[in-house]
């Protein structure tokens, strides 16, 4: 899997990692199961502090995309499908227009669930 970073994006690096995996998943390059490269090694490759590789992975994990296992590293998760991965970015993008608009995190899930209960 080949990571790419643009250090003069004001996207944080430990975004644009996540965002690099998400990107593998949505196009298949990437299956449940595989292992993602070590962060250090990954940090290291990219010119990145370890943190912010880890950062990127934490994200991931949290919206179930893929297992921290100690000393087996990132695993993807048999949750990792495509469609799943294409939801998440859809998800990433609605709250981040929500903030823009100046919508506090409550009011973006009173939104979600009534978009849920008119569906």
């Amino acid at each position: 899997m080949l990571f790419r970073i643009d250090h003069a994006s004001p996207v944080p690096l430990g975004d644009q990692i996540a965002a690099a995996v998400r990107g593998a998943l949505a196009d298949g390059s990437v299956r449940s199961g595989e292992r993602l490269p070590a962060a250090r090694a990954l940090a290291e490759s990219l010119g990145v502090n370890v943190h912010t590789v880890l950062r990127g992975y934490q994200r991931l994990k949290g919206e179930g995309l893929i297992e921290l296992r100690r000393g087996r590293g990132a695993v993807v998760t048999g949750d990792a499908s495509p469609g799943r991965v294409r939801l998440t970015e859809h998800v990433g993008r609605l709250v981040a227009e929500a903030r823009a608009q100046g919508l506090t995190d409550d009011e973006v899930v009173a939104l979600v669930w009534a978009g849920l209960s008119a569906g």
